[in-house]
């Protein structure tokens, strides 16, 4: 069979495994004070009060909120007047505002992942306003730089880890039959669920070595950058409308989500299926999803985050007209209903 595809590379810079130092940032502070100074000189750290200190002489900028709010956004803008570069320094929350301050003021970002959320490999903003999240494309936000080091993920709890890791599994799966797939990204995101696989078990049987947490690390970044090129499909459109209408937290969201899409969108695809089910070592896709949702003890249900089953008729609401056209199966208001029933309550996958 002939290949036709176009693919578009992100010009982005990684430095994976800057530091060898355990759970101390020092390590990684060189690192980050070199990429910063590539970039300019006047650098505004935006991190949360419990991320690591990598650039202690700089200032801090410390209001970090999930599904970044408009308000906040606005209030870090004017924070970053007079700036050159921007740190951000955690998870998905503050390379996402830092993001949404890039998005305005064109300032590059150097991102430091404290988590396994891929942000920060992707040019894809969001931000939430009355009930709302609203996302967007724009390679102002892409950071320039990504330093990569597994020991600042250490002190991240192993439940937070296993939500944060599937989160970006998530990443691989939607990849591979996301609007703009192509055999690229589909290399990328399989390789990330074969490292994922293999490092989020690690995590959960010896949270403080390492080399698993490298893994996953490792995994969740091919993960984004699949997910960048391929473009946001059903799973992601469900999630944005939970977070953005109901406040869920948001790596649990898409863990619990995730084997519910996987099933529905499967059936039609089985070739995909056939090429997930070899990534995850198993007999069957959605085998070998359960097998690692129970090997870590993945959260399952949308009704443990705090969704109402009264609520479901507002997602589908919102999720219908945001569906891409190209997604595998036609999602209907019933087919769609039943997937966030059966999510809402941890039910088996079909």
């Amino acid at each position: 069979m002939s290949l036709s595809f176009t693919h578009e590379t992100l010009p982005q810079r990684v430095v994976f495994g800057a530091s060898s130092s355990g759970a101390s940032s020092s390590g990684a502070a060189s690192v980050v004070a070199a990429e910063v100074a590539r970039l300019g000189s006047r650098p505004l750290v935006i991190a949360s009060d419990r991320s690591p200190v990598v650039l202690p002489d700089a200032p801090r900028y410390s209001e970090v909120v999930m599904h970044v709010p408009v308000e906040v956004a606005e209030r870090a803008r004017k924070a970053a007047d007079g700036f050159d570069v921007l740190v951000s320094v955690g998870g998905g929350s503050a390379t996402g505002l830092a993001k949404a301050v890039a998005l305005t003021t064109g300032l590059p970002i150097v991102a430091v992942p404290t988590t396994y959320a891929g942000s920060e490999a992707t040019p894809v903003w969001g931000m939430t306003e009355n009930g709302r999240k609203t996302t967007g494309v724009d390679h102002r936000v892409l950071p320039r730089t990504v330093v990569y080091d597994a020991g600042l993920t250490l002190s991240l709890p192993v439940e937070l880890s296993v939500a944060s890791g599937l989160n970006a599994l998530a990443h691989s799966v939607e990849a591979m039959w996301a609007p703009n797939t192509d055999p690229i990204n589909q290399a990328l995101a399989l390789e990330s669920i074969r490292a994922l696989r293999t490092g989020l078990p690690r995590i959960v049987r010896d949270p403080d070595e390492l080399a698993g947490r490298e893994q996953t690390l490792f995994g969740a970044h091919l993960a984004a950058v699949a997910f960048a090129s391929a473009g946001s499909g059903l799973h992601h459109k469900i999630c944005h409308a939970l977070g953005g209408m109901f406040n869920l937290p948001h790596a649990q969201t898409h863990a619990v989500v995730l084997p519910y899409v996987m099933a529905f969108n499967v059936v039609d695809l089985p070739a995909v299926s056939d090429r997930l089910a070899q990534a995850f070592g198993a007999a069957s896709a959605i085998t070998g999803l359960q097998l690692l949702y129970a090997e870590t003890a993945a959260p399952h249900a949308l009704r443990d985050l705090g969704l109402r089953e009264s609520d479901i008729p507002a997602v589908v609401g919102a999720v219908l007209p945001a569906v891409p056209p190209s997604n595998p199966v036609t999602v209907t208001s019933e087919n769609l209903s039943e997937l966030l029933r059966r999510a809402w309550a941890g039910e088996e996958p079909r």
